[in-house]
């Protein structure tokens, strides 16, 4: 090998001319004795016997032969990868790209770089990178243990300039290193954020699909029957005055098994356009029992079309994704966001997340350090009406009149409320990648709107809404252990927390009067080898109280201190027990172990355990509080990863 590297380039054209003149002369001699031995013998059997013996021991040469070239060709790349980076070529060395290698032009040789070889993927700072096609006279080099030399031929497609994340086809555009990285694959935050595999890629024409997902067996058993699955739904733990409380539930299912398809392909040298489409079967159909089919709706998570331009650093997201207001782990990019690894389909009480439609403009600086963004997201306020009388979104006052908050969904939309709305939630976010951690820093504008009338006239309303959070991940030791904190503050934003608290209640004029609100998590997650994952989350949200009065007496809102909250803690009792969630909190910890890993995919199982508790806003009689305490098990099958 020292030889080869030694060669002038001239002096390597004449080898391989000579070695393939060499092999066909060869091929000419070793076959002409086989054809005469073969007529001598007379018998046709015999004679095609021995040839079809001769021709498979000649196509075994053949291939040793080609090996040869191609470790030939690899150790020649490997030599030019050297000069460059030794300042005695001309070549422009571009890190973080395709992991492909087109050499540089030489006189009466660029017509001898035809000859490809695929590599599977490249190895980059620990993450998986697939390679790509490049073209022109730049010499990419590819780094790490598994790094593969490739050659590609003029009349390949161009290369995308940079690449970030685990392959050319997944995620694109600069990454600065911030000791946090994008997802290791394999984790169930990744496969939570919508991960691709390295299996499962298809290139037709111009145009690379790349599937992803799992197939999912979750359980989980708790001390409270609280009939939702995997997804916590906290606001129905029940208090004691319901029998739920008193009984324990076991439930599983393969509702949340997922399955995720990418089509990506190369506008320019700079650029690229991509479309995301991820589904699982959560959602309940009609027609859905427990008793005998289990039949989940077929639904949709994200579906989006991005479009990346890593020479001006702009990034364009246009589709239904994970809110901008997710906390994310580098950059602001799609399938980075930093979503707990556990079992439950809910994730974590505290934890700020919605997906939506959303138009998101995004710009990066600094190398790819400062990241800018801004979101036009779908909005909905979630009211509560307690102490009013509610018809299908129509609400009665206390004076008589009707004001109109929602209406349930018509036509192909089901029969669900849908809140007015007058304007799109407005949403910005700025992230920071300095050379340790990850830090962001957001805000959201939201208009909750309705109308009031009587007969013959009425008026419409609208409340100005909002507030503001940040997230951080902290490397403690890179890749191995991070510390996860997050949180968001405000008015009227409830329902971008896991709990799912109000948005807004109404005055006793009809208003919408916006309910604040927190929400925060924090988490300590360690990979102490690439088959396990261990964590520990505590989260919390909860609301304010929003409350009135009229002159008859009537309590109105969330939070009242007159209502009756006497019988909340009597099995069946009637006394009442309104009980308005004053805050929720989860302690939870879990592992992944990942048991099977090969060219078929990964086979892994989770454990989880986790403690909830709901506490009410103080009423007449108190305020009262519950707990549940679940074991989630879940098995799952990757087969694209």
């Amino acid at each position: 090998m020292l030889f080869f590297r030694s060669l002038s380039g001239s002096t390597v054209l004449r080898a391989r001319t000579l070695l393939f003149v060499g092999s066909v002369l060869a091929t000419s001699s070793l076959t002409a004795p086989y054809f005469n031995v073969a007529h001598a013998a007379g018998d046709d059997s015999a004679s095609l016997d021995v040839l079809e013996k001769q021709m498979a021991r000649i196509q075994a040469q053949q291939m040793e032969l080609q090996k040869t070239l191609v470790s030939m060709q690899k150790q020649i790349a490997a030599h030019r990868a050297a000069l460059t980076h030794g300042g005695k070529s001309g070549s422009t060395v571009r890190h973080g790209g395709s992991g492909h290698i087109t050499p540089p032009s030489e006189a009466g040789e660029e017509s001898q770089w035809a000859a490809t070889t695929p590599a599977e993927h490249l190895a980059t700072g620990g993450h998986t990178t697939t390679a790509m096609n490049t073209r022109g006279p730049h010499l990419h080099h590819a780094t790490g243990p598994d790094a593969e030399a490739v050659f590609s031929g003029a009349d390949d497609k161009p290369d995308v300039e940079a690449v970030i994340g685990h392959r050319a086809e997944d995620i694109i555009s600069h990454l600065a290193e911030n000791g946090v990285g994008p997802h290791p694959r394999e984790t169930v935050g990744a496969q939570a954020a919508g991960a691709l595999g390295d299996h499962g890629v298809f290139h037709m024409g111009p145009v690379s699909l790349i599937l992803g997902g799992f197939l999912d067996a979750s359980t989980v058993l708790e001390n409270r029957h609280v009939p939702s699955g995997t997804f916590n739904y906290w606001q129905a733990m029940p208090y004691p005055n319901e029998s739920r409380y008193h009984t324990n539930n076991f439930e599983g299912s393969a509702r949340y098994s997922r399955i995720s398809l990418m089509a990506r392909g190369n506008v320019d040298a700079h650029s690229t356009i991509s479309g995301f489409y991820e589904m699982d079967f959560g959602a309940g159909a009609a027609t859905t029992d427990a008793y005998e089919s289990n039949s989940y709706a077929f639904r949709m998570r994200q579906l989006y079309l991005a479009y990346d331009n890593s020479d001006i650093n702009f990034h364009f997201l246009a589709g239904q994704a994970w809110t901008m207001l997710t906390p994310g782990r580098i950059g602001i990019t799609p399938r980075q966001e930093s979503l707990p690894e556990t079992i439950e389909a809910s994730m974590l009480a505290g934890q700020t997340w919605a997906r939506q439609l959303q138009f998101r403009f995004v710009e990066d600086f600094f190398k790819h350090r400062l990241w800018l963004g801004l979101s036009i997201e779908n909005p909905q306020t979630l009211y509560d009406t307690t102490g009013f009388t509610n018809n299908d979104g129509a609400v009665r006052l206390p004076n008589g009149r009707i004001a109109t908050i929602s209406s349930n969904g018509t036509g192909l939309t089901n029969d669900a409320p849908f809140s007015n709305e007058i304007a799109p939630d407005v949403i910005a976010k700025v992230a920071w990648d300095p050379s340790w951690g990850h830090y962001e820093a957001e805000g959201i504008l939201h208009f909750p709107h309705d109308r009031v009338a009587t007969e013959g006239q009425g008026h419409n309303n609208t409340a100005i809404a909002g507030g503001g959070g940040g997230s951080m991940v902290l490397p403690v030791i890179p890749h191995k252990v991070e510390v996860r904190l997050a949180g968001l503050a405000g008015v009227g934003i409830g329902r971008y927390g896991s709990v799912l608290l109000p948005d807004a209640t109404l005055k006793a004029t009809g208003e919408p009067d916006p309910i604040p609100s927190v929400q925060a998590t924090g988490g300590i997650i360690a990979h102490p080898n690439p088959r396990i994952d261990v964590y520990g989350y505590f989260g919390y949200q909860a609301a304010g109280r929003r409350y009135s009065s009229y002159g008859t007496g009537g309590a109105y809102g969330y939070g009242n201190p007159t209502y009756s909250n006497l019988g909340c803690g009597i099995e069946l009792s009637t006394l009442g027990c309104t009980a308005n969630t004053r805050s929720v909190m989860e302690a939870t910890i879990g592992a992944w172990y990942r048991f099977f890993k090969g060219k078929y995919g990964t086979v892994e199982a989770g454990a989880q355990l986790a403690y909830s508790r709901r506490d009410a806003w103080k009423g007449q009689g108190g305020g009262p509080d519950t707990n549940m305490s679940q074991i989630f098990l879940d098995f799952r099958y990757l087969p694209f990863q």
